[in-house]
This record gives C-alpha cells, sequence and structure tokens, in this order.
C-alpha cells in the first residue's frame, strides 16, 4: 500500500488526474487541517481536462462516448456554473439543472432496487418482534422459564453469531458483488427462519438463530452500501433511511403478527418466530434485475458496467459520465493513498490511517449510540416489560403492535430532513428528549399498581421515546457506515461497524433478563437514560457532518484532525447555539468549519 505520506510519481498512469494540487489533496487525507473540500478536477486547464478524458476514453473502450464524457468532465469541474458552459446544450442543463429542482424525480430501476433492499431491511425487524412475541411462550415450552441467561441468549443469538460472521462481508462482497451477497443472505434468511417453527428443544432453537444470524451479519452491512453507492449525493440520505424505515414497518407487521398467532394457544411462538421468511422470497427473486453497484464495478475495473449501471439509475448520459468520470478520478487519488491489498492489511488500515479511523470512530460511536438507546431492548422485551407493568399477554402485544406502528410512522420524516437538517443535528435535538423518555417511563413504575394510570402512562413515555428515536437515531447508523469509508475499505469498514453493533447490543440483549430482575423496571430505563447521556457527549465530539457531500468528498471530511473538529464544536458550535437558541439572538452567525473549493454545494440549493 503507497503511503499516506507520500505518492509515488512513477506509478501514476497516464489516465489517471493527478496534479501537484491533488497530490497535496491526498497528503490532506492524512491531516486536512484546513478543512477543505477539493474537487479534484479545479484548476485543470480546459485542453488538458480534454486529454485527459480522451485518454480516460481510450483506456476503458469509451471511444464512441468520448463527447457525452468530455460534457460530463465539465460539467463535474465546473459544478457551480454549469448554465455557463457551452459545451452542454440545453437538454444536458435541463438534466442537471433538474438534479436541484426536481432531486427525487429518478429512474424507475433506481426506486425498485431501493425497494427491494427495503424488504431485505424488514427481515431484520419483523425477526426482533417475532423474538418479542415468542418470549412469551417458547421458554415454557422448553422448561427454560426461569433461566433468563438462556432465553437471552437465545434471543440474541443472530447478533452473537453475526458479531462473527460479519468480517464475511468483505471476501463474499469481493467476489460475488453487491447484488450476489444479497442473494446468498437472502437464502440463509429463508431456511433457518422457517427452520425455527419445527425446532424440538432449545438448542435446535438457537442453532436456526445462529444460522439466520450469519445471513443477517452480512445483509445488514451490505444493503446499506449499496443503496447509498447507487443513490445520487443529494438524497443519498433519504434513500438509505429507507433501511431503518423497513427495520420499523418489519416491526409493526411482525408484531401484527404476533397478535394474529396469539390466539393458536402454545403453538403460537412457532408461527411467530417462522413468519419472517415471507420478505425474503422476493428478494431472492428480483434482485437479479436490479443494477449492480457502478463503485463495485469500477473497483472491478468494469468500467463498461458501471457506466451501463449509472445509466440506469441516472436521468441522462451525461449525468452518468460526470458520475463515472469523476469518481474515477477520486478513486485514483484514494486508491494510491488508502488501499490495502490483503484483509489483514485492510483491517489494519481502519486503526492507522488517520482518514479511516476517523471514519471508524464515527461510525462506531453512532451504532454504539443506537445500542445505549435502548431501543432494541424496547424491541425484544417490550411484552415483557409491560407485563411487568401489569398488563396480560394479549394486552402486551397490543401495546407492542403500537410501538412498532409508532415507531414506522415517525421514521417517514427522516427520508426528507436527513438531507436537509443533517445527520449530526438530528442526533443531536433527539438524543436529550428520548434521554427524558426514558427517565418519565421508568419513575412510572413508582405509581401504585391500584393506579388506573399506570400502565397508559408507561406506554405513553415508551411510544413518545419510540417517536423521537424514528427520525434520528433510528435510521442514521445504516446510513453512516455505508457512506463514511472510502471505496477501498467500504465493506471492511461496514463490517467492523456492525461487528461493534452486534458485540454491544448482544451484551445489552443478553443481559437485560438479569439486569431487569435485579434492579426492577424503574432503575433498567434510569440506566439506558445515562447511556443515552453518554451517547449524546460522543457524538457531538466525535461525528461529523456528512449531508450532500459525495462519497468521494467525504475523503475529505474525515481528514480533519478530530482535535480540530472537537474545537470547532465548542469555540464555534457550542457559543453559537447558545447565542442563537438560549439568548434568542436571531442574527447569531455560524463561522462553517468546511471550506468548499470548486465543489458544489447542494444544501444552499432549493429543492
Amino acid at each position: 500500500m503507497a503511503s499516506i505520506h507520500s505518492v509515488d510519481k512513477k506509478n501514476i498512469k497516464a489516465d489517471d488526474v493527478v496534479t501537484t494540487e491533488n497530490i497535496d489533496t491526498t497528503l490532506n487525507y492524512a491531516r486536512n487541517v484546513n478543512a477543505k473540500i477539493v474537487n479534484p478536477l479545479a484548476g485543470i486547464p480546459k485542453d488538458t481536462l480534454r486529454h485527459k478524458v480522451d485518454a480516460f476514453c481510450e483506456s476503458w473502450g469509451f471511444q464512441e462516448e468520448r463527447d457525452v464524457f468530455w460534457k460530463g468532465a465539465l460539467a463535474a469541474q465546473n459544478p457551480t456554473t454549469v448554465e455557463e458552459l457551452q459545451e452542454l446544450d440545453e437538454e444536458d442543463k435541463y438534466h442537471i439543472r433538474r438534479e436541484v429542482t426536481h432531486r427525487w424525480h429518478l429512474p424507475k430501476d433506481l426506486y425498485f432496487a431501493i425497494a427491494i433492499c427495503s424488504l431485505g431491511s424488514a427481515i431484520q425487524g419483523w425477526d426482533n418482534t417475532g423474538a418479542n412475541g415468542a418470549n412469551l411462550s417458547f421458554p415454557q415450552e422448553f422448561g427454560i422459564q426461569n433461566d433468563p441467561w438462556l432465553v437471552g441468549v437465545i434471543n440474541s443469538a443472530p447478533a452473537l453469531f453475526g458479531l462473527c460472521t460479519a468480517w464475511a462481508a468483505d471476501p463474499v462482497n469481493n467476489i460475488f458483488g453487491r447484488r450476489g451477497t444479497i442473494f446468498i443472505t437472502g437464502l440463509f434468511c429463508i431456511f433457518p427462519v422457517l427452520a425455527q417453527g419445527f425446532t424440538q428443544n432449545w438448542w435446535g432453537l438457537l442453532l436456526c438463530r445462529m444460522f439466520m444470524g450469519f445471513g443477517m451479519g452480512i445483509k445488514i452491512s451490505t444493503i446499506p452500501v449499496y443503496s447509498a453507492e447507487i443513490s445520487p449525493a443529494s438524497i443519498r440520505g433519504g434513500m438509505v433511511t429507507s433501511f431503518q424505515l423497513w427495520v420499523a414497518f418489519g416491526i409493526f407487521i411482525g408484531q401484527c403478527s404476533n397478535l394474529i398467532f396469539y390466539r393458536i394457544g402454545k403453538l403460537a411462538w412457532r408461527f411467530q418466530l417462522s413468519a419472517a421468511f415471507a420478505p425474503a422470497i422476493p428478494i431472492v427473486i428480483f434482485i437479479w434485475l436490479c443494477p449492480e453497484s457502478p463503485r463495485w464495478l469500477i473497483k472491478k475495473n468494469r468500467y463498461h458496467d458501471a457506466y451501463q449501471a449509472l445509466c440506469r439509475v441516472r436521468n441522462s448520459q451525461v449525468i452518468a459520465a460526470r458520475e463515472l468520470y469523476y469518481a474515477h478520478c477520486q478513486i485514483s487519488e484514494e486508491h494510491s493513498a488508502l488501499a490495502g491489498i490483503s484483509l489483514g492489511r485492510r483491517m489494519l488500515d481502519l486503526f492507522t490511517v488517520p482518514r479511516l479511523r476517523r471514519a471508524t470512530v464515527a461510525s462506531s460511536v453512532i451504532v454504539i449510540a443506537q445500542q445505549f438507546s435502548g431501543i432494541n431492548i424496547v424491541a425484544f422485551y417490550s411484552s415483557t416489560i409491560f407485563a411487568e407493568a401489569g398488563y396480560g399477554p394479549k394486552e402486551c402485544l397490543l401495546v407492542s403492535m403500537g410501538f412498532g406502528l409508532i415507531m414506522f410512522t415517525f421514521a417517514f420524516p427522516a427520508v426528507y430532513t436527513m438531507d436537509t437538517f443533517g445527520r449530526r443535528n438530528l442526533l443531536l435535538v433527539t438524543f436529550p428528549n428520548m434521554t427524558y423518555c426514558l427517565l418519565g417511563a421508568g419513575f412510572s413504575f413508582w405509581i401504585k399498581e391500584s393506579v388506573g394510570a399506570r400502565v397508559p402512562l408507561i406506554a405513553f413515555f415508551v411510544f413518545l421515546f419510540t417517536a423521537f428515536y424514528g427520525p434520528g437515531m433510528g435510521p442514521l447508523p445504516s446510513i453512516y457506515f455505508s457512506e463514511a469509508f472510502p471505496l477501498s475499505h467500504r465493506e471492511i469498514g461496514a463490517a467492523f461497524t456492525i461487528c461493534i453493533n452486534n458485540a454491544v447490543g448482544s451484551i445489552l440483549v443478553l443481559t437485560f433478563p438479569s439486569l431487569l430482575a435485579k434492579i426492577t423496571p424503574t432503575g433498567a430505563f434510569a440506566f439506558y437514560a445515562g447511556l443515552n447521556v453518554l451517547a449524546f457527549v460522543m457524538i457531538f465530539f466525535l461525528v461529523p457532518e456528512t449531508m450532500q457531500r459525495t462519497l468521494e468528498e467525504l475523503d475529505f471530511i474525515f481528514s480533519v484532525p478530530t482535535r480540530r473538529h472537537m474545537a470547532y464544536q465548542i469555540r464555534c458550535w457550542l457559543p453559537w447555539w447558545i447565542k442563537r437558541y438560549v439568548l434568542f439572538q436571531r442574527k447569531a452567525k455560524l463561522e462553517p468549519l468546511y471550506h468548499l473549493e470548486g465543489v458544489k454545494d447542494m444544501r444552499t440549493a432549493s429543492v
């Protein structure tokens, strides 16, 4: 791997766009002290750029599309002055203009691919709630109702096994591509899930859930990455939000399924666990009709296929050519600075290369914060929690269904706000609100059982907590880790993040039954409220904003030193927030952290 502190000029190919400015940019991947986001094509003379575009087309077999790529390169070099480019005709400018004015007007193939990915995420939520309802009956059938640790192990088995198998996401993606990986994981979401309903002992159920975890561990790190790689930067957050939106939908459908099968009696848990296989059927059938990830095809030097894939998910050939050439230029620099060779070396890079280490820390903080929020505990054990509060089995399932409906409903605003209000801002706004909701729910357990308002008040705070979780913490993890890492380390970075997520989640799910028994529901809710405060502090200092930047431009975001980012939050952002929202000084101005050079700021554009 080339050193991040130097560039071997002898190894630079003729078709690579590398200038003195670009070499400085590569150096800044280690320490971008000035927080600049630089366009790799900025400053290149037009005749030189034409020569480089011709060389690119000659090298990759785009001779017939030479003029299209020339227009695309000019549009990429001059994103803020496209209207003045004489080389682009009115139709080209029309489609580029509509990227801002009609951001959501995109080809059907893109939405079809996102819909298939959404079904994959629904499995995640459906299984969580299937286990939720099954908790009321399978421990009794297997005689383990007095062994909370064993029940916790069975519930957390997918996450525990996913902790080990998530690392397989890198080689599996590398060999089979994004579509092939989603197909393989879909098979693991059909057969082991169905087999749960036929188990005759607890260890058989545990084994099925472990195999299910193999598929889920890889799937959860692949689907968001695939969604991010086929989506335009201006709405990438909204598109990847569909992952959590349909996790929430899966939770709601799972709760409805639990309520339907509840009437069956002691066999109910078998149907509740097995029903989650349904969304995987259309996935394994229709995933091959979706375009492959253009970034993965670029990684495999399949540029013609990448161009065809981009043409399927963009509104014009010029836009597709612009994205392909721009990505090629950025990835050429990224490759010389960051690309390791072996799996082990790329794993090591996550901790030794500054740009990658910051992405790893930020992504890990977000998935840890999600687990600290307590949402998975509520999803897995909401029936148990309300049974503790005094509800019967049917009432527990009804309240849990309401929990699923609220999560699904309140995930919708994130589709828009994720790319307008921002990822980081959503977290900083919602975490304090989730904290007081957990405290309110916990303290409500102190109300005497004879008081009629006790259980409704607990349900109110749990529902309010879920409403704040939906548009903020819910969709963020899948969005963030899918975009934070460069192409060379995207799979391994996502896999590591999922491992952190599964490790922390497994510990919390595994220990919750014992925690609930020892410190009572009030203590458990207060404990998670404290974890929410800790998560807020970590996000404030360690998570940068990634809204509406291309996947390649994020290299510059994560090259800003952590100390520089933390100092900005304390010295600039916090004083501005106090002036603006505490002292109500409307004229208070916030100096931006990042400075754009030759890069279009889509956040200032109107929809």
